[in-house]
């Protein structure tokens, strides 16, 4: 039987948790070991440290985002599946700010086979599909709406337009108009 209830899925969750109340950074053993109320070396039978916890809250987040993107983008196709994908992400990010800086965590290229991180590659290819691009331009615009995406909501999360006017949520809003223009009328070579 497992002391304290602790699972890898639990450990994933609480590990989780603490990203989005104090940061990525925060997660450590020792945190997550406190929140179980044991010693960090109970954990160790489950992980195998703070780099392997990070990851696990990689894993999750990649899943649950990917699980969001689907959603929003099933059924759609160009400006309105480009906005559902973008606002899966921003909203995400809003809801798990830890979370979410975690699916940036560098992963094995076996780890990241297996993670949701394939789902992601095709919600993307599915909206980029939409607007006829595939083949060779098909990673520069992947980068485009990564770049940008996650680009803005870096930025906002961190305050970065705060001072400053319009609101974000209107400037958010001319940006995936910008990219709808941009991928509909992609140059081609």
């Amino acid at each position: 039987m497992a002391r304290a209830g602790i699972t890898p899925a639990r450990l994933a969750e609480a590990a989780a948790d603490l990203a989005d109340e104090s940061g990525l950074e925060q997660v450590t053993a020792a945190a997550v070991a406190r929140r179980f109320g044991v010693q960090t070396a109970s954990l160790y039978s489950h992980v195998s440290g703070t780099p392997a916890l990070r990851e696990s809250v990689s894993l999750l987040a990649l899943a649950e985002l990917a699980d969001r993107a689907e959603a929003a983008v099933l059924g759609r196709s160009r400006r309105d599946a480009l906005a559902g994908l973008a606002n899966a992400f921003r909203d995400y990010a809003r809801e798990h700010p830890g979370r979410f800086a975690a699916t940036v965590v560098p992963l094995s290229a076996e780890t990241a086979r297996a993670s949701a991180g394939p789902r992601h590659a095709r919600l993307i290819a599915a909206v980029l599909l939409g607007y006829g691009l595939d083949g060779a331009v098909h990673v520069h615009a992947t980068r485009l709406l990564g770049s940008t995406i996650r680009g803005f909501i870096t930025i906002e999360a961190g305050g970065g337009f705060d001072h400053s006017t319009p609101p974000p949520g209107e400037s958010w809003d001319e940006i995936i108009d910008a990219l709808d223009a941009i991928l509909s009328d992609w140059p081609t070579r």
